[in-house]
């Protein structure tokens, strides 16, 4: 998806696209769908007639064409979107964030919201918009309404523009000159899905670095046990060779140790995939989010645990099953 959206002039003033520009982007051969949104300029957007006019929550109203959902990829989570009827009568579409910052939770008659000095009803709720994120704090009104009703000039204030991959960049060429012939530079152009390839890329960076920091933290986890259990055998030679006198074998020495290895390394698997859900939870009810707690996570942590104390404790267990009794029973 490509957006076309005026830019500046010169003189620092903000341009403003062409009436006919949506027709001559449309005109594109390789434009397969196209959409467009207006801003309404002056139409503040309130929950009742008595808040206070500054406190717009930011809020901003915009005049939207009926076939906008299906070029932007955006769906309706409560109620429906606008048609052709009810986009030339004072009804709105409001964005997810909109929704929530006027505290309307559903749509239908008995839900009005005041745009600029008309009630409009609340025909539907629209899920958060990945690649027009704009929308999330819009309320959205038909084309024809929003002439109208608010006084709305019919210029458009973003183009959406739906195109093949292999076609993107020489779309992407033309979309200025073609938007606005007269003055292409006034034009800025755009591709919604970089933004979201940067963030993709970004938090892909962010999971590795905790990846990395949960591989230190083992190898850490791991050189503990290995101090712990080499400790453990230094301090118990005597019982070690008390053990092999009485005919026990190396490999049960071997055992008994790595035994006790993994054992501890259980528990502290255990003990932090307990406390890392707990704090887990904790803050996801802090921010309001659903608690979830894939059950491959917490397996797979206590089962890596269990991997580094086992291989921290294979040398321990090798070096006891390999004291002689005579040599384990001569340690003061």
């Amino acid at each position: 998806m490509l957006t076309v959206a005026p830019g500046t002039r010169l003189t620092g003033e903000a341009a403003e696209l062409p009436l006919a520009a949506e027709g001559m982007v449309r005109r594109i051969g390789p434009v397969e769908a196209l959409s467009a949104i207006g801003l309404v300029d002056g139409a503040s957007v309130y929950r009742s007639d008595r808040i206070p006019a500054i406190q717009t929550n930011g809020i901003a109203a915009y005049a939207a064409r009926t076939d906008l959902l299906e070029t932007i990829g955006a769906t309706v989570r409560n109620g429906r979107w606008l048609d052709a009827a009810t986009g030339s009568y004072p009804a709105t579409v409001l964005g997810s964030a909109a929704a929530e910052r006027l505290g309307i939770n559903r749509s239908g008659a008995d839900t009005k919201v005041l745009i600029g000095d008309e009630w409009f009803t609340v025909l539907g709720i629209l899920e958060p918009a990945a690649l027009a994120p704009e929308l999330d704090s819009a309320a959205l009104i038909g084309w024809r309404a929003a002439d109208s009703t608010l006084g709305f000039d019919g210029h458009a204030t973003k183009i959406y523009t739906r195109t093949p991959d292999s076609q993107v960049e020489s779309v992407r060429e033309v979309l200025g000159a073609t938007a606005n012939p007269e003055a292409p530079n006034e034009v800025d152009v755009s591709r919604p899905s970089d933004a979201l390839a940067a963030k993709q890329a970004a938090g892909d960076a962010f999971t590795a670095l905790l990846l990395g920091l949960g591989a230190v933290a083992l190898v850490v986890g791991g050189v503990g046990v290995a101090n712990i259990m080499v400790i453990s055998l230094l301090e118990r030679r005597a019982e070690i060779g008390l053990r092999r006198s009485l005919g026990a074998t190396r490999g049960q020495i071997r055992t008994q140790f790595l035994t006790e290895s993994l054992l501890l390394s259980a528990l502290g698997g255990v003990g932090g995939a307990i406390l890392g859900s707990a704090v887990t939870a904790a803050y996801a009810s802090y921010q309001g989010w659903l608690t979830v707690l894939p059950l491959w996570a917490l397996t797979g942590g206590v089962a890596a645990t269990l991997l580094i104390g086992g291989l921290a404790g294979l040398y321990p267990a090798i070096r006891a099953s390999r004291l002689s009794p005579t040599e384990a029973l001569a340690t003061p």
